[in-house]
């Protein structure tokens, strides 16, 4: 089993940054990712990170804003998220993969967190 839970959520202004933690517990090695969904939209991918952090893949949309790294000796992951625009306001989530690849499709991720808020201001 894992259990994972996200935090750094917030209320910030366009064009500024925050910086979200996963923690998790169980087994850890695991591919990660980061969804966000934002009202009346489809879940949508963001970002995921190797078990080894070796290999990482992005959304076009925050390619080159955010980075996904992570912390195994923590048990974490991050997604720190620069120049934040309006239409990145969402409930992003962390989601543990049963793989060593990358996947983009949520149906690929066995645990998901509770989500946290992030709401970027105009």
């Amino acid at each position: 089993q894992v259990m994972l839970v996200e935090s750094g959520g917030g209320l910030v202004q366009a064009g500024g940054s925050l910086r979200l933690s996963c923690a998790a517990s169980g087994r850890t090695s695991y591919t990660m990712g980061w969804f966000r969904q934002a009202p009346a939209k489809e879940r949508e991918f963001v970002a995921a990170i190797t078990w080894s952090g070796s290999g990482t893949n992005y959304a076009d949309s925050v390619k080159g804003r955010f980075t996904i790294s992570r912390d195994n000796a923590k048990n974490t992951v991050y997604l720190e998220m620069n120049k934040l625009k309006p239409e990145d306001t969402a409930v992003y989530y962390c989601a543990a993969a049963l793989t060593f690849a990358i996947y983009t499709d949520s149906s690929s991720y066995g645990y998901w967190g509770q989500g946290t808020q992030v709401t970027v201001s105009s």
